[in-house]
């Protein structure tokens, strides 16, 4: 009997020596951590931090084996915090991203365990440190043209700090890659409501309204655009497009006549002066126009076609008039017409709407060698 109690005994001995020294390993990583805090504020090297993040990961790696202590929140939230900051400031890739993985892991354990939010700072700071390692690895994937894999991280990113306009941007260029239309539209407009003033921020979310057919967004969108950056030529040049692609003409040529004041050299300017003179019937003007444009760059495609068009319907309608002499202004502008459409043939050969006109006006002229060779050239496209 004597024996048996001293059995039992030294039993019960050996597991309080047991207990005691597993929260003696949670005393060590709790000490640990403090260490690390310290060094931190103390802006001591890297070097020096992982030498304390091991020894504390190893002490909760002991505390892990321990039936008790493994169900203790604060095991896992530890471990998930030291480990969540190695895989920040080591910089051997491969450890990096196994402290990583091990944080990730570690936290989900730590907040299943804990109910009353004992550990919530460690969680706290173990999340954050997470996510700017995800915002490495976005990046990093990102310049690697891994698009998807770049958006599935910085979205996550963008999501927990959304007036971080450079994240948004990056996540909406992502998505937009990926061809995540509406989820890069989320993002840009994430962006621009938090008070980005990059003009091409402006200018692709119009983009992208105009292809839903949101017209009316796509025209604030620019709008709002060019009050931050009121001289920027590639705002401006959609903002006047737009507007002309929906009829807005009379404040499209009030803003063409301002721009041109003080742009008189810049020769898209006069090309969509003459196109919207063009379109709203006067051809007369949209000519004057062309011809200047024509003045800065004689090789300006868009406007020797536009300036052939334009001959062209001028000419007919100077045959609607009375006038006895309407023949010979006729067969003058029908000639105006040909030579350069044949200009602009000349410089894009493969142009099938230029071609089509010179049909026409060969057809007029009832030179038939000229016209079968321009089908003939059709046919081959």
């Amino acid at each position: 009997m004597q024996n048996c109690f001293k059995f039992t005994s030294l039993a019960l001995i050996f597991l309080s020596l047991s207990a005691s020294a597993q929260k003696s390993q949670i005393l060590i990583a709790r000490n640990a951590v403090g260490k690390l805090q310290a060094s931190i504020a103390n802006k001591e090297d890297d070097k020096k931090q992982l030498a304390i993040i091991a020894e504390g990961l190893k002490s909760t790696e002991s505390a892990e084996k321990d039936n008790k202590t493994k169900k203790w929140a604060e095991t896992w939230s530890i471990k998930s915090y030291l480990s969540s900051y190695a895989s920040i400031i080591e910089t051997d890739k491969a450890s990096s991203d196994k402290y990583y993985d091990m944080a990730v892991d570690a936290v989900k354990q730590a907040k299943s365990l804990d109910k009353y939010d004992d550990n919530a700072g460690l969680i706290k700071a173990t999340n954050y440190n997470i996510l700017l390692k995800k915002q490495d690895k976005g990046n990093e994937a990102y310049f690697n043209n891994d698009f998807k894999d770049a958006y599935t991280n910085l979205k996550e990113v963008s999501d927990n700090f959304p007036a971080d306009t450079a994240l948004a941007l990056n996540t909406a260029i992502c998505a937009l890659n990926i061809q995540s239309y509406d989820e890069s539209l989320n993002y840009f407009k994430r962006a621009k409501d938090n008070g980005i003033r990059n003009a091409s921020v402006f200018q692709k979310m119009a983009q992208m309204y105009a292809v839903k057919s949101d017209y009316e967004t796509a025209i604030r969108t620019l709008e709002d655009g060019l009050v931050l950056n009121p001289f920027n030529h590639f705002l401006t040049n959609d903002y006047i497009n737009l507007l002309l692609d929906t009829e807005n003409y009379d404040k499209a040529q009030s803003l063409l006549e301002g721009n041109l004041k003080v742009e008189k050299g810049n020769k898209l300017l006069y090309f969509l002066y003459g196109y919207l003179q063009q379109a709203r019937g006067n051809n007369s003007t949209a000519i004057l126009a062309y011809d200047k444009a024509l003045a800065t760059d004689q090789n300006y495609f868009d406007a020797l076609y536009q300036l052939g068009l334009a001959y062209v319907n001028t000419a007919n309608e100077t045959l609607k008039k009375s006038d006895a002499d309407k023949l010979a202004k006729y067969n003058s502008l029908i000639n105006r017409a040909q030579f350069s459409l044949q200009r602009a043939n000349e410089i894009n050969p493969n142009d099938r709407k230029t071609i089509q006109l010179l049909v026409d006006i060969y057809s007029r002229k009832k030179a038939t060698d000229k016209v079968q060779e321009l089908q003939r050239r059709i046919q081959e496209f």
